[in-house]
């Protein structure tokens, strides 16, 4: 069974931190800045996320869950990535469970430490088993 999200101190300490460096334009590469208005109250909200990118395009992955940012992006329709002063805003499409779960593989691949823990599945299971898993982790298109 997969561990369910908790937001911890340490936890918003890190975002904070990252938020702070990243709007200053330094930070690790792939790491940007979400912003996307609230779907209740309309007030922007910023959060740190690691997008997949490759030649067939880039995608936003919510590895803890359907969390606020991702209820956020699916009534917005749309969201800002930047870092630093580049800003780039990008409307969003929700993938169907067989089109995200290729996209889900991959970036438990990639992220085997950090979000796997999160995961019923691991890397090396079929894609069937990471459709499944789509609905606990969404995926967005992301296009200009």
């Amino acid at each position: 069974m997969a561990r369910t999200y908790r937001s911890t101190f340490s936890g918003r300490l890190r975002d904070r931190v990252m938020t702070f460096m990243l709007s200053k334009g330094v930070g690790p590469p792939g790491i940007y800045l979400l912003t996307v208005p609230g779907r209740k109250t309309g007030i922007a909200r910023t959060t740190p996320v690691a997008p997949l990118e490759d030649a067939e395009g880039r995608w936003l992955i919510a590895p803890y869950g359907p969390n606020g940012w991702a209820r956020n992006a699916r009534a917005a329709g749309r969201v800002t990535l930047s870092k630093g002063s580049k800003s780039e805003s990008l409307a969003v499409t929700e993938l169907e469970p067989a089109e995200a779960a290729p996209i889900l593989k991959r970036y438990l691949a990639e992220h085997p430490r950090t979000v796997g823990p999160y995961f019923d599945v691991d890397k090396d299971a079929s894609l069937e088993d990471f459709a499944a898993e789509a609905a606990q982790h969404p995926v967005f298109k992301l296009e200009s």
